[in-house]
């Protein structure tokens, strides 16, 4: 009978190949994230991210100010907050409502993106293209 260090163990071995898996991707450059936003947010969050999109006039909520995530997290910018919203996972929180799900972001290959918590986590490369372009257009 195998011990819970084992299990431990076996379970830690697979995460690591799980990550390395990911690592043989290239990641996502600046460039593929500015479109993915541009063709999937900006009608909402505006072209410079800051909530006064084509769509947003009359919008409850109003879309959020993109370009302000760090600044009202402490000065971090909070990136399983990010990655729950865009995917649909915190659907019904403050402002989750209106926020459509991006299901074609979820598709494709992996990359290793490292969450609040310092945990590498497999994400599909569109989402983390995403996250990488809205850190560079913080303030």
């Amino acid at each position: 009978m195998m011990q819970p260090k084992m299990f431990a163990m076996m379970g830690g071995l697979a995460g690591a190949v799980l990550i390395l898996a990911c690592t043989t991707q290239d990641m996502p450059e600046n460039r593929e994230g500015a479109a993915i936003y541009a063709e999937n947010c900006a009608m909402c969050h505006g072209a410079t991210g800051r909530g006064n999109g084509e769509a947003a006039a009359g919008m409850t909520p109003a879309p959020a100010d993109l370009t302000l995530l760090a600044r009202d997290n402490g000065g971090a910018f909070p990136v399983s907050r990010v990655l729950s919203q865009v995917d649909g996972y915190l659907k019904g929180e403050k402002g989750g409502d209106d926020m459509p799900e991006f299901g074609a972001l979820l598709e494709g290959d992996l990359v290793p993106v490292e969450t609040d918590d310092g945990v590498m986590t497999p994400t599909p490369r569109p989402l983390a293209a995403l996250l990488a372009y809205l850190e560079t257009v913080q303030r």
